[in-house]
């Protein structure tokens, strides 16, 4: 079987790498795709936002399956114009991506069918949203509409940081069109959690559960980024709260997706707050979140094609899918002034005889070999018995890592491990 899987970052290398392990799958197609994913993959210099030339590539292609992995095009609708041309795909189709497309019709989604999340209100004109946050008790969130790749949220401290967020988001544009609503809610307190899930429209089953980091610096401060790490499973996510959250949360938003009139089918994210009064929804994604794919993927012991393709076919329920009970751990090695600004063109190095997993993003194959290409630049995830074991292991890995103003947080998976002791 031929796959087409769109994207190029450590989300798409983990992906390809787990189609690979079925034997069934012969060539696959990774557009763009980076330098690590050339060892398991065909890279095609697409963008993931050129939607005509990748359904042009497709049409000339013998592709028998279709992955569509990042978010924009899966909003811009992308799965929609492959389905056009009778090729299957992994993911949801533009209407049933609005969920993360569209903080606005998240959160009504939410509050028509009673989904537990935060207190909100959104606006579309700058003086209203300005004059309601003189009124409000802080701190308080601020959320760009749209997509914002993981970067759009502002937790503000003050009625100046929140009208500073707001005039950042609808005034200066730095999110384009993005901004033009802006979504304000109370801010919830508690451990975070993410929860992956596979849905075809109709059933859900959710992955093994994960934390991300999502702030620049060690200690949760700095900048928000896409990710600078992550560990599964989350120790704060237990059986019970997890039996809670399929009966309040992951059911009745398949259901809600469902009666409006878009069945999500793909990879459905949750990111959950663990809160005084129970789980509450933070946010949806509509796909395989980076870096928590990089953890989830290497615990999967199931086949990830024999999933994907029942997603596609609505035939979930009777699919089998297994997780190890091992734990993980990914730490991201980023350039030096990620999220905000860096450089790139560095030579890299690192030592692939060590029992880690090197997941490559913003890397590129040069004539002096790879070289930094982006923000993010490498996960580096081990697999062990334990967290702990799975932290060191990973450290031990990224100590092998050399690059130019190579940045990473030396704190992932500390919070779980004071959990755990």
């Amino acid at each position: 079987m031929n796959i087409l899987l769109i994207g190029g970052g450590g989300r798409e290398h983990a992906l390809a790498w787990s189609l690979r392990k079925n034997p069934a799958v012969g060539t696959i197609w990774a557009l763009p795709g980076n330098a690590g994913m050339e060892e398991i993959a065909t890279c095609v210099p697409i963008a993931a936002k050129d939607l005509d030339a990748i359904v042009c590539f497709a049409q000339s292609q013998p592709v028998d399956f279709a992955v569509v992995a990042p978010d924009d095009p899966l909003a811009l609708g992308l799965v929609d114009r492959l389905h056009g041309i009778g090729i299957p795909c992994f993911g949801p189709e533009a209407k049933a991506a609005r969920i993360e497309s569209s903080k606005a019709f998240a959160k009504n989604l939410m509050s028509r069918y009673k989904i537990p999340t935060a207190a909100y209100r959104t606006f579309d004109s700058y003086e209203q949203a300005v004059a309601y946050l003189k009124t409000q008790r802080y701190p308080i969130v601020v959320k760009a509409d749209g997509l914002a790749l993981g970067k759009g949220v502002v937790i503000a401290m003050d009625e100046r940081q929140a009208v500073e967020a707001v005039t950042t988001m609808m005034v200066d544009k730095v999110f384009g069109t993005s901004g033009g609503t802006v979504v304000i809610e109370e801010f919830l307190t508690g451990p975070e959690v993410s929860v992956l899930a596979f849905t075809d429209g109709k059933h859900i089953v959710p992955m093994i559960s994960s934390m991300d980091h999502k702030r620049a610096l060690d200690g949760d401060v700095g900048p928000n980024t896409g990710g600078m790490g992550t560990i599964a499973p989350n120790p704060w996510y237990t059986e019970a709260i997890a039996s809670q959250c399929m009966e309040q949360i992951f059911i009745p938003t398949i259901r809600a997706m469902e009666q409006e009139g878009c069945p999500f089918k793909g990879c459905l994210y949750f990111g959950l707050m663990l809160t005084v009064e129970g789980p509450k929804v933070i946010e949806y994604n509509c796909r395989f979140g980076d870096p928590e794919a990089q953890v989830i993927l290497p615990l999967l012991q199931s086949d990830l094609l024999t999933t994907m393709l029942a997603v596609e076919n609505g035939t979930l329920e009777h699919c089998d899918v297994r997780f190890s009970p091992d734990s993980a751990c990914c730490v991201v090695i980023a350039s030096g002034g990620y999220p905000v600004s860096y450089e790139m063109e560095k030579q890299i190095s690192f030592d692939c005889s060590a029992d880690v997993l090197y997941f490559h993003a913003g890397t590129r194959r040069t004539d002096r070999g790879v070289v930094t290409a982006g923000g993010r630049v490498l996960s580096v995830v081990a697999v062990r018995p334990t967290l702990e074991q799975a932290v060191e292991a990973a450290y031990r890995g990224v100590d092998t890592v050399r690059f130019e103003h190579a940045a990473f947080r030396s704190d992932i998976g500390r919070s779980a491990l004071e959990q755990l002791s």
